[in-house]
Parts: structure tokens; C-alpha cells; sequence
């Protein structure tokens, strides 16, 4: 079973059904109405403890437990396994209710200072029901993660207004470019411009071949950084879950997807009137996206320029964010300004306390 079947399995129906079973109050509307310029988790230093967990899909050797627990240590922390951590239920790392504990207990426990989870795949829509979110509210912390940990970012700073990070995973790509930005955004607490980094190639020393970007609509604009994963946040539409639009500078990646996937669910996006809420648009990598067996298809190129250029707010793609690459480490819910032209996002301020 690929990832997008993982994926696709869920039902936000079952999130929805979860709550009348713990009587959790339906989110707020607008976080940006709630809470202000959002609430800021301290940042990290050396020696704090993080609590590593596994929310989405199983970790089946010890050696993947070793190799994300000796990364986030290199980073000058302790790690705490959470205790669930080598849990498996089929694909998924144990019990619904058992992994949602980890991260409650992390979040009630003052000596961690940060939620990390050790891998993505498919999960995190199923504990959505089972987050303690007043305690999440009450004890402002780091978590970060990316692809299936879109439906673990969002959902927080919607729920509680917390601040959250889409970046590298326990088990995710440590290379020096993309540790740098964790170290400037989560430990530094800069206030940083992301761009693309300027290199050639060796095949091509007059222009730069990897990491271009490209634009699909001039301009700048200010607003609340969402998204993520496009497969994982659309499957949380509709749902008490899902981040409010308004306002929003959108962020999307995707892998493993066939190009009309893409295009089936920007049109998803855009039929439940989220698109024409957004302020601006960033598409990151789409690895391993191809137009299927049997398929003529339309370019993600064209993709977006049918969903995205129609918007007429400032737009680019090619930013480092997405799977198989290096990454940014950027803030969900914090304020950001995005100037298209020079394909950059800027954060109006730092996305960590001190």
C-alpha cells in the first residue's frame, strides 16, 4: 500500500463523530480573530528535552528510532521516547487513542520543550478527536513536521492558536542547508526571509538549473502562513479541523501523485470557496508527480495556472518546501509577507518566544 492509499483511506466523517464522544467544543472560526498575532512557543536551546513520538505510520526497525534520535541529539537536545513510540497497529504506530496519549502527556509535561514527530506517512487525521487541546493551549510548545503532519500543524494552531512548524521530521533530511534554518527559525528566533539558495551546476555554470523557481502571479501580500501537504489538508476539509482560509498566504506540496490528483483536489479547494480566501500562494515540490499510465495530463504548470493565476493574488512555485529536498523550516499561523516577484516569504516577526 503506497502513501496515497494511506492517505485517501481516511474519513474526516470519523474526526467529526469523535468529538460528541468527548464532548470537545466545535474550533473557532478564525484564529486570526482569536488570538491575535498567535500565541508563540519558547524557543529551543541546547539542552532542553524533546518528546519524540509517532503519530502517523508504524516505525518497524530500532535502527530508524536510533538514526531520528541521534539527529534531533545532534541538534544539542535530549530526547524522551514517547511511550507508544514502537507501537503498530497494522501501518499505523499502535492505537488511535495510545498515540494521541504521547502527545498529550509530552504537552502536560513541563521539562519537554518540544513534540517532534519521527515520520509522516498516513495517521494523524485519526487523533485528531483524542488531542487534549486545552492542554495543548495551556502549555505552548514547539511541534514540527511535514507531509502527514500537515493534519497535525494545522489543526493545533486552529484549535488553540499555537504556532506550529512544518520542517523536518525525527527521520527526515538533516542536510546542512536545511538544518540551518531550523537552528535560525526555532533556536535564534529569527525573523527570516526564505528564499530558494543561488547555485549553478556543474552542467550549466551560465544559469541556475536546480531549485529554480518560477512566477505565476506579480505582487505582494501579507496574511497567515497555512497548508502543507495538499493531499493531507484537503482530506481535513469540511471537517472541525480544517484552518481558516481568510486572509491566508497558502502553502502546498505533494508526492507520489498523479497530476490529475493535483488538479482533482485544488478543484476540491477551490469548490469549498478556500482559494478565493487566500491573500497569496506558494506550491512547493511535487516529487514523484507524473501524469499516471494511460493518462494524457495536463503540466503542473497548467495546473496552476487554471486553479492559481485566476486568483490574481501574488503566486510562485519552486519554493523548498516538500518532500525529497531540503527544506525550510516555516511557521504555520504566523504572520508572513510574500513578495512574489522575488519569489520570497519574509516573517514579520520571530515565530518563537523567549
Amino acid at each position: 500500500m503506497n502513501r496515497r492509499q494511506f492517505v485517501l483511506s481516511t474519513s474526516a466523517l470519523a474526526g467529526v463523530a469523535g468529538l460528541e464522544v468527548l464532548g470537545a467544543p466545535l474550533p473557532m472560526t478564525s484564529a486570526e480573530n482569536f488570538f491575535g498575532v498567535g500565541t508563540k512557543p519558547p524557543r529551543l536551546r541546547a539542552g532542553d528535552t524533546v518528546g519524540l513520538v509517532s503519530p502517523a505510520t508504524a516505525t518497524f526497525q530500532q535502527i530508524d528510532v536510533d538514526i531520528a534520535r541521534e539527529s534531533i541529539e545532534g541538534l544539542g537536545l535530549r530526547v524522551t521516547l514517547g511511550p507508544h513510540l514502537k507501537d503498530r497497529r497494522g501501518y499505523l504506530g499502535g492505537d488511535d487513542q495510545a498515540r494521541a496519549a504521547d502527545i498529550n502527556q509530552f504537552f502536560a509535561d513541563t521539562s519537554v520543550k518540544a513534540v517532534w514527530p519521527i515520520r509522516g506517512g498516513w495517521g494523524c487525521a485519526r487523533l485528531l478527536p483524542y488531542l487534549d487541546f486545552d492542554v495543548i493551549r495551556r502549555n505552548a510548545k514547539i511541534v514540527v513536521g511535514y507531509s502527514d503532519i500537515t493534519a497535525l500543524l494545522n489543526p493545533i494552531f486552529a484549535r488553540t492558536g499555537l504556532i506550529t512548524f512544518h520542517g523536518p521530521i525525527g527521520l527526515g533530511r538533516w542536510d546542512a542547508w536545511s538544518l540551518d534554518w531550523v537552528k535560525r527559525v526555532l533556536f535564534d528566533g529569527e525573523a527570516v526571509t526564505f528564499s530558494n539558495p543561488k547555485t549553478s551546476n556543474p552542467r550549466n555554470v551560465l544559469t541556475q538549473i536546480d531549485d529554480r523557481t518560477r512566477l505565476i502571479t506579480p505582487g505582494a501580500a501579507e496574511g497567515r502562513l497555512i497548508g502543507g501537504n495538499l493531499t493531507v489538508l484537503t482530506a481535513i476539509m469540511g471537517s472541525p479541523y480544517a484552518p481558516s482560509f481568510d486572509n491566508a498566504i497558502l502553502f502546498l506540496e505533494d508526492v507520489q501523485e498523479d497530476l490529475y490528483r493535483i488538479d482533482r483536489m485544488l478543484t476540491t479547494l477551490k469548490l469549498a470557496g478556500a482559494l478565493a480566501k487566500i491573500k497569496g500562494f506558494v506550491f512547493g515540490g511535487c516529487s514523484q508527480c507524473g501524469p499516471g499510465t494511460g493518462y494524457g495530463s495536463l503540466t503542473i504548470e497548467e495546473i496552476l495556472a487554471d486553479h492559481i493565476a485566476p486568483l490574481k493574488v501574488p503566486a510562485w512555485q519552486g519554493a523548498m518546501i516538500g518532500h525529497d529536498q531540503s527544506q525550510w523550516t516555516v511557521p504555520v499561523g504566523l504572520r508572513v509577507k510574500i513578495d512574489a516577484d522575488a519569489r520570497t516569504i519574509t516573517m514579520t516577526e520571530s515565530a518563537v518566544s523567549d
